[in-house]
């Protein structure tokens, strides 16, 4: 089945499903909902289908297919993956369907309707399989800038109060990035027009010799695009915007999705196409990485917006991948392809319980809860372990993924990762705080309050809400019965328990993820010049390590 166009089917499916979604008249809701499901469901099924034909020990790139685009500059729409991109495409493929069951009778309300909620969730998830299957760079910089289109809309139809800023934000952010790549791209192709070879295709790019201080150059420019994309600081603040103002769904999206085609650029093609560049950078990339770890922390423990806190955790967290991805050696960037896959399932879960919350109370504030673990214990439960993931807890799938970050970075960048273990105490400190203010102690805030929900600062009044004030609610909590707060629904439940098992069966046991991804790693580690020939810990059912050569 090899041969079987599963990627391009991958790109088409949800493509048309999006535009059959989005033609539907009013009053049509519920088909397009199911159609929208539907979808996902089949994108779902050719990933774990593509995924059985894949070969971990065959070709770098498999399930390829070629057309010719624009023949006279070499430009073919051509596709492929590897290890990295597929478990990426199978990150889309749960993420997709969990976010249209979680905005079944929660989309939001906008300027647009709900049919168009969910067709540019459909054309989302079609430009993001499109930007990590793509082997010609050209293509992937059409999907890479394609994908902000659908993200853009989400944000600034569906999001919160302050939805248009956030959303020209994240667009020029990112359009910026892109503008600055595509001068690279266009250097790299006569780069290699200069060699006798005048193609986009990454093959090709990846063996011509180009000279040294070329590839600083050209290293630039695709990394300010993929800094902005991950986001690295100093270069992230269009994130906590995004992230706060987006419908869950979206935020799910961009922080699970999105965010991972910065640091998939950097192993993709930063890596292997400017291999000198990127080893005379690493130190400052390294610094850069490290400086996030902290910073985001410590401006997640000072969040009183929910949204913002999470956001500001993943920035925290990326910068754990960039330390993997740097430090050029097999294990660290092993834990780096499992930390992005990892990172989407724990916050993609912890950014849904956040959203359920928020349904719920009518407020982002974390003072505005308290004491609802004795209300909805099955709510409180499945928090706690997208809270305990969030922080890679041993058990958990997150814990892998640093684990092999810190043991493989510690031989190369010891100085580096010895302070980017300060950040998993940070971790600690904010993800437990969040969930012991809101879940734990006296009802108050919202909580003790009689009546409605108080929104957030700046939202409406939800309806047929009286808009009290948490003042207010506190000081009448002594006379009025807590406001109920209600428990996991069964949709709810079929949602979050998908996310909820790959988190504990990936802490269990991700050997499958880890032989899937190694040989692209192995090649990836090669292109720079690191250590190919290291080993990377197995790790069985019981946690235990043994060591397997590469």
């Amino acid at each position: 089945m090899s041969d079987f166009p599963f990627l391009l089917l991958m790109i088409v499916v949800p493509a048309v499903g999006a535009a059959v979604v989005a033609a539907l008249p009013r009053g049509r809701e519920l088909l397009g909902k199911q159609i929208s499901l539907g979808v996902s469901l089949l994108v779902l099924l050719l990933a774990v289908l593509a995924t059985a034909a894949f070969d971990a020990g065959g070709d770098r790139f498999q399930l390829t297919s070629s057309v010719s685009w624009i023949e006279d500059f070499g430009v073919s729409f051509a596709l492929g993956v590897d290890g990295i991109a597929l478990v990426m495409l199978l990150l889309i493929g749960v993420l997709v369907p969990v976010v249209v069951g979680a905005s079944w009778d929660d989309a939001p309300v906008g300027t647009r309707s709900t049919t168009t909620f969910f067709a540019w969730i459909l054309l989302l998830e079609a430009m993001m399989v499109g930007v990590f299957a793509a082997t010609d760079v050209f293509l992937f910089y059409v999907f890479f800038e394609a994908m902000l289109v659908p993200m853009y809309f989400l944000i600034g139809s569906f999001g919160g109060p302050r939805r248009q800023y956030a959303a020209v934000k994240f667009f020029l952010y990112s359009l910026v990035g892109g503008l600055i790549m595509l001068a690279a791209v266009i250097g790299l192709y006569v780069v290699s027009a200069q060699q006798g070879e005048g193609s986009f295709a990454f093959e090709v790019l990846n063996a011509i010799d180009i000279d040294p201080d070329v590839q600083k150059l050209l290293f630039l420019g695709f990394f300010i695009a993929f800094a902005i994309k991950a986001p690295l600081v100093p270069l992230h603040t269009w994130l906590p915007d995004a992230g706060a103002e987006a419908p869950i769904g979206g935020a799910v999206l961009l922080v699970g999705v999105l965010d991972k085609v910065g640091t998939f650029g950097f192993i993709r093609y930063c890596l292997p196409l400017f291999p000198d560049a990127s080893r005379d950078f690493a130190p400052y990339v390294l610094a850069l990485a490290v400086a996030g770890v902290l910073y985001a922390a410590l401006l997640a423990m000072g969040q009183s917006d929910m949204k913002r806190l999470v956001s500001y955790t993943s920035i925290a967290h990326f910068g754990f991948i960039a330390l993997g991805i740097f430090a050029f050696t097999t294990e660290s960037l092993t834990g780096a392809v499992l930390y992005m896959v990892n990172h989407g399932i724990a916050t993609g879960l912890l950014f849904l319980v956040v959203g359920m919350m928020i349904a719920r109370g009518g407020s982002r504030r974390i003072a505005d809860y308290g004491g609802v673990a004795a209300q909805a214990p099955a709510f409180a439960g499945v928090f706690l372990i997208a809270g305990l993931a969030s922080l890679a807890l041993p058990g958990t799938n997150s814990f892998v993924s640093e684990f092999l970050v810190l043991i493989g970075s510690y031989p190369t960048r010891p100085v580096f990762t010895i302070i980017a273990t300060v950040g998993i105490i940070l971790a600690a400190l904010y993800v437990l705080l969040m969930y012991q203010r809101t879940m734990h102690g006296p009802a108050r805030g919202l909580m003790a309050a009689p009546g409605a929900a108080r929104p957030a600062a700046g939202e409406p009044a939800p309806a047929g809400g009286h808009g009290t004030t948490t003042a207010t609610a506190t000081a009448t909590a002594t006379t009025a019965t807590a406001r109920r707060f209600a428990d996991l629904s069964r949709r709810e439940i079929a949602v979050v328990a998908p996310l909820v098992a790959l988190i504990i069966v990936l802490g269990v046991y991700p050997q499958p993820l880890i032989d899937l991804v190694e040989p692209a790693v192995a090649d990836t580690v090669s292109d720079v010049g690191g250590d190919p020939g290291g080993v990377t810990p197995d790790v069985d059912q019981n946690g235990a390590e043994t060591e397997a050569g590469n």
